[in-house]
């Protein structure tokens, strides 16, 4: 089972692995593609008003230029390490045992705009770059990742749990993946798309698919699995869960 995550704007500055090896990532056959990216940002990184303009960010945010002017040089971390944030809170795999952090390295992995994918024990440096950016000189990211990174994420033949958000599930779809939604029934018996907890749920989601002994293969047993953790997954069909919160 391959647990896809989203990345996180925000990243640990922390790190005490080497500088950035592209070829040490997993799915090598996207190195060609970093390789590119990784330059443009350091070469962009050079001219603050473009930078800012093309990643979105305001003058008070130049600490994040310089993190990718270092992109090459910086210590690394794991990417499961690196990235931070509500989903990553509730992940927690600095609270995993031994047993359960070896299965969720195998298990998870995170959708970049910078990477593409790594895997959870990949060590990469702090970065900022976005789904949605534009960098001068080059075809758009879905343009650039779709041809690639498509096949890497599909021909790894283990069931895919995608729960990357709509942008990075934009830059290459999963056929056949399995996805979860995040809705809030109200005491009327509406519901709701939950927005600001979503992260934090799908991180528990995560956390219960990275850590668990169960092997499912397909999007029944997984609903089972989940049941049995005591969340209230629909599945209608298809290859979409839903996990329903109880009204609060």
């Amino acid at each position: 089972m391959l647990v896809l995550l989203p990345p996180s704007e925000t990243k640990s500055p922390d790190g005490d692995g080497g500088p950035l090896d592209l070829a040490a990532l997993s799915a090598p056959e996207l190195t060609p593609v970093r390789e590119r990216l990784v330059d443009a940002l350091v070469t962009l990184a050079a001219d603050a008003p473009a930078a800012r303009t093309a990643l979105g960010l305001s003058p008070g945010q130049d600490a994040e230029l310089a993190r990718n002017a270092a992109l090459r040089t910086s210590s690394t971390a794991p990417a499961v390490e690196r990235y931070t944030g509500v989903l990553y809170d509730a992940l927690g795999v600095r609270t995993m045992t031994r047993a359960q952090r070896a299965r969720a390295d195998r298990r998870l992995a995170v959708g970049s705009a910078l990477f593409g994918v790594v895997r959870a024990g990949d060590p990469i440096p702090a970065y900022r770059l976005s789904a949605g950016s534009a960098l001068p000189g080059l075809p758009g990211l879905r343009a650039l990742w779709r041809p690639v990174l498509g096949p890497a994420l599909t021909g790894t033949g283990e069931l895919v749990v995608d729960l990357r958000s709509g942008a990075y599930q934009a830059l290459a779809p999963v056929p056949g993946a399995v996805t979860v939604d995040v809705l809030s029934e109200r005491a009327d018996g509406s519901r709701t798309v939950v927005s600001h907890a979503n992260k934090a749920h799908k991180g528990r989601v995560a956390r219960l698919l990275a850590t668990t002994t169960a092997e499912p293969d397909g999007v029944v047993r997984l609903r089972a699995l989940l049941r049995r953790a005591g969340l209230h997954v629909e599945h209608d069909g298809g290859t979409a869960l839903t996990l329903v919160l109880p009204p609060s």
